[in-house]
């Protein structure tokens, strides 16, 4: 059969293959699966490392947190010294992360709002998972009430 008809046909499904990036061969699009997926996968592989690595920082961050908080506590006993809270936020730290963030710890009375507390602040590195990651330094502070300032 011929006629204008066919020829008509044949133009619209020449113009319907290009549209969807092959012609009657087999088609440009071949192989770009894998490049696709080549290239998705390094971006998803970058995303779940950025997100290792913020789950890595909180961790450690909350670490240290609670146990400058318990260090003040304990160093705020009545016949306790600043210098007690300083052993104790060493050891906690130690046995919950590692002895590199316990290198820095500082306790000292203060007065805050009023009320006589004992500070203790740590500083530590920021943990980096692999090579890549932020630089510097992670500050936390923990204060408790000191019990023989009571009225």
């Amino acid at each position: 059969m011929t006629g204008p008809g066919i020829g008509m046909r044949r133009a619209a499904q020449h113009l319907a293959q290009r549209a969807v990036g092959c012609d009657a061969v087999g088609g440009r699009e071949r192989g770009s699966a894998a490049v696709d997926f080549a290239l998705v996968g390094g971006l998803i592989t970058l995303l779940f490392a950025g997100v290792v690595q913020i789950a890595l920082v909180q961790h450690v961050r909350s670490t240290l947190v609670d146990c400058a908080a318990e260090g003040a506590r304990y160093a705020a006993l009545a016949d306790r010294a600043p210098q007690d809270g300083v052993a104790r936020t060493r050891a906690l730290i130690e046995s919950s992360l590692s002895a590199g963030y316990a290198q820095d710890v500082s306790a000292a009375r203060t007065r805050l709002d009023g009320l006589d507390v004992v500070e203790v602040t740590v500083t530590a590195p920021l943990p980096v998972a692999g090579l890549l990651g932020p630089g510097g330094a992670l500050t936390v502070t923990g204060h408790a009430l000191a019990e023989d300032a009571a009225p």
